[in-house]
């Protein structure tokens, strides 16, 4: 069942003891959507969005609610639960988490900005409001997976 993307990204908040900027939740929340379509075999993980900006896939609503935090950490303003530890859910979030984890910023972006991947293939730059379909997200999942 597809959940809120603040609901993500309040999970990866505590989940990182809100130690994650706007950039870091957004490049989080991205794999964790690629993980999850990926082991569902195409469910999605958040019911909204993403969207081929300048700086990689971005969630409008999760940038509007954490912008005021600029590249500082982003502390608990999100109006939502948290996810189950336990479900598909949340394990795709900390799947997602545990692999960047130990990035930098300029490092998320690049793995973001893949050549072949689904913001790739959906990117104008300047342009907002260009959504990349989840289906392009599962297809960058497959083609992670097998090189």
């Amino acid at each position: 069942m597809a959940v809120s993307i603040l609901s993500v990204a309040r999970t990866l908040g505590r989940i990182s003891g809100w130690s994650l900027s706007n950039l870091e939740l957004q490049k989080m929340s991205y794999m964790a959507e690629m993980i999850h379509l990926g082991k569902t075999g195409g469910s999605e993980l958040c019911r909204e969005d993403f969207e081929a900006w300048d700086n990689g896939p971005v969630v409008p609503l999760l940038y509007r609610t954490a912008k005021s935090f600029g590249s500082k950490p982003v502390r608990d303003v999100f109006p939502t639960s948290y996810l189950v530890p336990g479900t598909s859910e949340y394990d795709s979030v900390a799947t997602g988490y545990n692999l960047l984890k130990d990035k930098n910023p300029g490092q998320m972006v690049a793995i973001t900005h893949r050549r072949d991947g689904a913001w790739a293939k959906r990117y104008r730059p300047g342009a907002k409001g260009i959504v990349i379909p989840k289906s392009l997200i599962l297809e960058e999942y497959r083609t992670r997976m097998r090189g």
